[in-house]
């Protein structure tokens, strides 16, 4: 009998080659752990039996899902009553103008109060003039010239505003309007041209209340509002 010397070389190379796999992935033994799932969506723990428990899975929650939030408060809370003329004029103010707030406006006309008195007592006209309606100027305006002819001048110093409350608002056309009722404490003289003290007290602090109107047309690109009307509390 005799021997092919390909075929032991072929036999040879082929037991080599088994050899080689069986030692790089090895042999099955029945103790292999499982494939690790990374996300964990398919398998449970086990029983004693070996029987794959499902655990519960959480419902979908909507993509739009707010959850718990509650809606934010409509923007005339805190500034005024619910159902009221003046709730309802403040809603269609932020209706027609995104960028109005109570408070805002509240902030801002407080601001501007400081601001006109501070000018007035200067006698200031150009910065009366960006601020008051023209009757509201023409009116300040013809007060500055008459202390000024007399010979007199006014001393005042602004100590703050103690509360500035949100009376009346009202939404015609485009025409908004808001009523302001403000407490606020100055220091304020008037001297004649002698020097001497005829109103007020350079010493003495003083609660004044002002009732005022400002008025703005919505929806235009001048965001200012304007004094239109001054008077005292009714």
């Amino acid at each position: 009998m005799s021997f092919d010397p390909l075929n032991i070389l072929l036999l040879a190379v082929a037991l080599v080659v088994f050899w080689r796999l069986r030692s790089v992935l090895g042999s099955r033994t029945g103790t292999e752990k499982s494939p690790f799932d990374l996300f964990g969506s398919k398998r449970g723990p086990q029983d004693a039996s070996g029987t794959v428990t499902r655990l519960p899975e959480p419902p979908p929650v909507p993509a739009n899902d707010l959850g718990d939030r509650e809606p934010p408060p409509p923007v005339w809370k805190g500034y005024a009553e619910a159902g009221s003329t003046l709730a309802e004029a403040l809603g269609r103010m932020a209706d027609n103008d995104t960028t109005f707030t109570p408070r805002a406006f509240v902030e801002g006309a407080k601001l501007a109060y400081e601001m006109i008195i501070d000018a007035f007592a200067k006698g200031d006209k150009p910065a009366l003039k960006n601020l008051l309606s023209k009757e509201v100027f023409d009116g300040f305006s013809r007060a500055i010239d008459a202390r000024v002819s007399q010979g007199q001048r006014v001393e005042s110093r602004f100590v703050g505003v103690d509360k500035a409350t949100i009376q009346q608002a009202s939404l015609v056309a485009r025409k908004a309007s808001i009523t302001m009722e403000f407490i606020s404490e100055l220091i304020s003289a008037t001297y004649d041209k002698a020097g001497e003290v005829i109103d007020g007290d350079p010493k003495e602090i003083r609660q004044v209340t002002d009732v005022w109107t400002f008025e703005r047309e919505v929806g235009t690109r001048d965001p200012n509002w304007k004094l239109v009307a001054t008077g005292a509390p009714a």
